[in-house]
């Protein structure tokens, strides 16, 4: 008969008869211990310093404390390491117990605790389970209330801390903690440092473009962070509808990093779908684990708060403005205090890209956040693992501490299928400007004629009555289209208004088919070409409809011109056979 309350207890390869059925029995159990989603991720980064060491056993738990527990069992499985129930870590001896939380009863647990930081130090107030309405809120991590047990002892061995500046606030706050300290980094910002000099293959994987700018929305989580309704005014559903109107598709690019918390305290979908009219006019959502830290690497600009994020991205010397700045959660004493009231803000109520312009033409580093991130920059791999391998009491193995390097994304261009207003001027000799604005409140400023461009999965079917081009991506050889000849004559019979319909083929082409009855190819000749062929498509609109030669453009060739960059563009008569 089972013990009562051993449901779900493992066996293998800890556990009462565990020798009996393990095939390697004589490793030194490590136990990480996870409070949410956001913590294990520095879990994860840290992970492979025990790769490759058969004298280690990998185990995992969750302490059930944290009211964010929505995604935890999913991530807990997809690392495949054997997950203990709460009830058996804290009965299962363990050579090593690593936190990146204070959250829940780790005194409880049997082993030599380290606990890291998941973010970027201590700097947060958060009152403690319990705590009355009238006691101060101590500091998260930096206080009494968190670091000692009842009896006045350190609950960790091991207090991992990023920075000087951090012991020195610990020392003030509770001096019988400071022995715990161990200066070791940040192996989060180590990681992407790394990784700087694949910047230009997260731009390509985000669907950025040459002579883009990607501005990058960043949140944290709680009432008063930019994706919060409880800081004052909730600038959020105006400032979305007008980031993806306001800065010209082909010239900016729009992405999103939303707190763990976020996502999963209000559901992966909810969040989709409050944020579902800014993803179809071209707002990435960037998967809050896996692809942040690229995001953060490739942006030109981030609009975010208060929070971890935004301060690694002005560590890596990116411009930020703060769309939200609360200072009461803050440690007065800590160094993102000091970012929160010297960084750049954003005004909702102005237009934005001036503002954005005007930041990256003048933006000059703010120099807290790069010197107070890490002190030991590219030496976190090597200081964690000299300390988990003494606190285990094994040598450590032989050869460099090594961390993952950062994953290469997939590749994720905008789904913009919001109706695009495009704006467009003949500037010369085959050579056409296009603006193009997704789902504008109002009509776009500019100077030049307008036209409406469609793609044809448009949410909204009565905006292909109204379209000039009507637009899809799609390989040529899918069969469900019958062929981009096929598609465009099929779009022309469906919708007589439209003049111009483009079956976009690839990154750099596309197929169309004229009023007229031209069936042409658009493509872009590099290096000097890289738009959105649906935006050539539009060039092409506009030099027709202005009762320009189309043998012209076959002779010399289109040049597009987005912005501040040309677009070269052949075009040739193609065979059309549907």
């Amino acid at each position: 008969m089972r013990d009562v309350g051993r449901d779900g207890w493992i066996r293998v390869p800890v556990g009462d008869d565990a020798a009996r059925w393990a095939t390697r029995g004589d490793s030194s159990p490590v136990l990480f211990v996870v409070h949410n989603v956001t913590s294990a991720t520095r879990l994860l980064d840290v992970l492979p310093l025990f790769h490759d060491d058969f004298r280690v056993q990998l185990l995992v738990t969750c302490t059930g404390s944290s009211v964010f527990r929505s995604g935890i069992a999913e991530l807990l499985a997809d690392t495949g390491v054997p997950v203990l129930p709460w009830e058996q870590a804290v009965t299962t001896p363990a050579s090593l117990v690593v936190s990146a939380s204070f959250g829940g009863q780790l005194q409880a647990l049997s082993g030599k605790l380290t606990v890291l930081s998941h973010g970027i130090g201590y700097t947060k107030t958060l009152a403690t389970p319990g705590a009355g309405s009238r006691e101060p809120v101590p500091v998260f991590g930096m206080s009494r209330a968190w670091l000692l047990d009842e009896g006045g002892a350190p609950i960790a061995d091991a207090l991992v801390l990023s920075h000087p500046e951090q012991y020195e606030r610990l020392r003030a706050a509770c001096p019988e903690a400071a022995p715990t300290a161990v200066l070791a980094g940040d192996p989060c910002f180590d990681r992407m440092l790394a990784a700087r000099p694949y910047r230009d293959r997260y731009r390509r994987a985000l669907g950025v473009r040459t002579g883009q700018r990607l501005i990058l929305l960043n949140s944290t989580w709680n009432p008063e962070s930019l994706f919060g309704d409880g800081g004052g005014d909730d600038v959020l559903p105006s400032l979305l509808p007008r980031l993806t109107s306001e800065f010209p598709a082909d010239e900016y690019r729009l992405a999103a990093v939303l707190h763990p918390n976020i996502w999963h305290g209000h559901g992966p979908g909810q969040i989709r779908a409050w944020l579902d009219r800014a993803r179809r006019a071209g707002l990435t959502l960037v998967d809050p684990l896996e692809g942040w830290r690229q995001a953060l690497l490739a942006a030109d600009a981030v609009i975010g708060d208060h929070g971890s994020v935004t301060y690694y991205a002005a560590a890596l010397g990116t411009p930020v403005l703060l769309g939200a700045a609360p200072l009461d959660g803050l440690d007065p004493d800590a160094p993102i205090s000091d970012f929160v009231r010297e960084a750049p803000r954003l005004d909702p109520e102005a237009p934005l890209r001036p503002q954005v312009d005007s930041l990256l033409a003048t933006h000059r580093p703010l120099p807290g956040p790069a010197e107070f991130t890490s002190s030991v920059p590219g030496e976190s791999a090597a200081r964690l693992r000299r300390l988990f391998y003494g606190i285990i009491g094994i040598p450590e193995p032989d050869g460099p501490a090594l961390l993952e390097p950062l994953p290469l994304p997939p590749y994720e261009p905008p789904a913009r299928t919001a109706p695009l207003r495009v704006l467009t001027r003949l500037l010369g000799s085959g050579e056409v400007s296009v603006v193009r604005h997704a789902d504008p409140r109002s009509e776009p400023d500019g100077i030049g004629e307008a036209h409406t461009a469609v793609h044809e999965e448009t949410r909204d079917p009565g905006q292909l009555t109204l379209a000039d081009v009507v637009f899809r991506y799609g390989e040529r050889a899918d069969p469900r289209f019958g062929s981009p000849a096929l598609w465009t004559r099929e779009v022309l019979a469906r919708h007589p208004q439209c003049a111009l319909a483009a079956y976009v083929t690839g990154g750099a082409e596309c197929e169309v088919r004229t009023r007229a009855g031209d069936f042409l190819r658009l493509t872009a000749v590099p290096p000097a070409a890289d738009a959105d062929p649906a935006a050539y498509a539009s060039a092409l609109h506009a030099w027709l409809a202005a009762g320009k030669s189309l043998n012209e453009l076959i002779a010399q060739g289109l040049a597009v011109r987005t912005g501040p960059t040309l677009h070269r563009v052949r075009i040739t008569r193609e065979n059309d056979r549907s």
